[in-house]
């Protein structure tokens, strides 16, 4: 992955700040520790990371606000780490832009390669980029720029895009018309997400469908095959 890559971590609990401190930092990573949301707001101006950690209880504001507000950045991954175990609550934190959702207890090495997993995944973009010969696509009235992970309407209206959300689109553009399976959508590394596999796919699919379809709840540009997969209805052309 090549350097070392920094990690926030946003937890008000010091044991698990010790922990992670031992842990991110005994293979391999930098890592700062911050107990609320706005210090690592603060943090975010001086310097970005690579992928932030947030806990949903916070002492100084919502967890799941901050995830919202985090995610909006498209510099850097967001992986919850919480108590809050609940399907639904994990389904909520995808929804909300995180690139991965952790149950604590948790198991210190899954936790490692859940976050080289998103890392990857971002250098992965970078090296379809590469691949395709283009890192900027045009479909449906749509520009989609890979490399700033944003999306540009013809009327100038912009969207961003997470880098979970920006693989599932990739995978999409390089097959139109064809009909993919969640497999293939997801690529060879899968997530290891406590949610049911499916899930994952089909809501990262919903937040892209509310970003470029005229009504999400009727999608033209991407089809649900029942059973089967998804389908890109769309003509794409990558850009030079």
């Amino acid at each position: 992955m090549g350097g070392r890559k920094l990690i926030y971590v946003v937890d008000d609990d010091p044991d698990i700040r010790d922990l992670l401190r031992t842990v991110l930092e005994g293979f391999g990573f930098s890592a700062a520790f911050f107990a609320s949301g706005q210090a690592v707001r603060t943090a975010i101006r001086r310097e970005v990371p690579d992928v932030c950690i947030v806990d949903l209880g916070l002492p100084d504001m919502d967890g799941l606000t901050l995830v919202r507000e985090l995610s909006e950045d498209v510099r850097f991954a967001v992986i919850v780490l919480t108590g809050r175990g609940d399907v639904s609550d994990r389904v909520l934190g995808l929804e909300l832009g995180a690139d991965d959702y952790i149950v604590k207890p948790f198991e210190p090495r899954e936790l490692v390669a859940r976050v080289k997993t998103v890392i990857r995944r971002r250098e992965q973009l970078i090296a379809n980029a590469r691949g395709i010969g283009s890192d900027k696509a045009r479909f449906g009235g749509w520009t989609f720029d890979l490399g700033a992970l944003t999306l540009t309407a013809d009327d100038g209206r912009r969207e961003t895009l997470t880098a979970a959300e920006a693989a599932l689109l990739v995978a999409l553009l390089k097959a139109p018309r064809r009909v993919l399976t969640r497999e293939q959508l997801q690529g060879p590394e899968l997530d290891r997400e406590d949610i049911p596999f499916d899930r994952a796919i089909d809501v990262r699919i919903s937040r892209i469908r509310r970003k470029i379809e005229a009504d999400p709840r009727s999608p033209k540009l991407i089809r649900t095959v029942y059973g089967a997969g998804y389908l890109f209805t769309a003509d794409v052309t990558w850009l030079s």
